[in-house]
């Protein structure tokens, strides 16, 4: 099994990028077995605390270089009709620890349908969608944030 054991600057590889392919909760992981999108089985084995984040590479001990893409994924994104409607929201999302997106006049967090009923009941649109989800990385975050947007 190929082992993972660092993050690189994604602009300094010089290596064809082999590619892994995982949702936010695995991109979360610093211990993970898994599978690269060609079927090879590797190992991450990254520093405790990494969350990797869309377009991320890592490097393995054979010199391979990984891109990092986040997968496609069930998730609710709210849309309100005022700033101050979403901005509610987001303070009661994350008031709950619930990681989340947030873009133009949208926020999105995995889906779950407690907190859409909560959104909901602040009279809030919710729209079930399927797509990558790649939320703030948090006022105390150790890793790096690219700032990618989806919409």
């Amino acid at each position: 099994m190929l082992q993972i054991l660092e993050r690189i600057n994604p602009r300094h590889h010089d290596h064809p990028l082999l590619t892994l392919t995982l949702p936010f909760d695995l991109r979360q992981k610093s211990r993970l077995r898994a599978q690269l999108d060609n079927g090879t089985e590797v190992g991450l084995l990254l520093p405790r605390g990494t969350v990797l984040r869309n377009g991320d590479c890592l490097r393995a001990e054979d010199g391979s270089v990984i891109a990092i893409h986040a997968a496609t994924e069930a998730v609710s994104t709210v849309r309100a009709a005022s700033p101050l409607a979403l901005a509610r929201a987001c303070y009661h999302l994350g008031n709950r620890h619930v990681a989340l997106q947030i873009g133009d006049g949208w926020a999105r967090y995995q889906q779950d349908h407690v907190l859409d009923a909560m959104v909901r009941d602040m009279g809030l649109q919710v729209e079930h969608e399927q797509t990558m989800f790649e939320p703030e990385g948090g006022a105390y975050a150790h890793s790096h944030s690219h700032g990618h947007q989806h919409d």
